[in-house]
C-alpha cells in the first residue's frame, strides 16, 4: 500500500472511535484482553463506523485474517 493511494483510501476512513498505542502487544494487558497481542506495535482503533469493501473483505478471508464488519446501530 506504500504507494498505492487509491488503496489507502479504499482501507482507511475518518470515521472511529477510540484509539489504543500498543509498544509491546506480547506484554500489554489491554493488547492481551483486546486479541491484538499477536499484531506489530502501533495506534490502532477500537472500532470502525464503516465496512471494508467487499473485494477487501474477500481478501482478508483468502489471507485468514479475521474481519469483523461493523455493528449497525
Amino acid at each position: 500500500m506504500d504507494e498505492d493511494h487509491e488503496r489507502i483510501v479504499e482501507c482507511t476512513t475518518p470515521n472511529f472511535n477510540g484509539i489504543i498505542s500498543v509498544m509491546d502487544p506480547s506484554r500489554s494487558w489491554a493488547a492481551r484482553w483486546l486479541r491484538i497481542g499477536k499484531f506489530v506495535p502501533g495506534v490502532y482503533t477500537l472500532a470502525v463506523s464503516e465496512a471494508l469493501p467487499e473485494d477487501l473483505q474477500n481478501l482478508c478471508e483468502d489471507e485468514r485474517v479475521q474481519y469483523v464488519p461493523p455493528k449497525r446501530i
